[in-house]
């Protein structure tokens, strides 16, 4: 196992602790991972995780609407897409300096 794929179990294990455990830097941490893991992104996968961040953002709230555990799978969907909108920031930062270096 590469060490992006360790970032990415990580990030998923933080995402449902948080959804019990609340931490004052986890959305921190949890961007921070995706920023770092997103550099291992292969080319061919970065709409994927584009549309994944945009759709998990505004999406998780949704799922407060099931009774008993849609609170907690809300909360572990947005930290779930806390952690790929790093990774998305990654890849749209690579592609604009990959566009207008000198």
């Amino acid at each position: 196992m590469n060490q992006f794929k360790l970032i990415g179990w990580v990030a998923i294990a933080l995402a449902v602790v948080s959804a019990f455990v609340t931490f004052e830097y986890m959305g921190t941490i949890l961007v921070l991972l995706g920023l770092v893991g997103g550099v291992a992104i292969a080319a061919e996968d970065h709409v994927r995780v584009l549309v994944t961040a945009l759709f998990l953002a505004s999406l998780s709230n949704v799922l407060v609407n099931i009774p008993e555990v849609g609170m907690h799978l809300a909360k572990i969907f947005g930290a779930a897409g806390t952690f790929v909108a790093g990774a998305a920031l990654t890849i749209i930062s690579r592609n604009v300096w990959k566009r207008y270096k000198p």
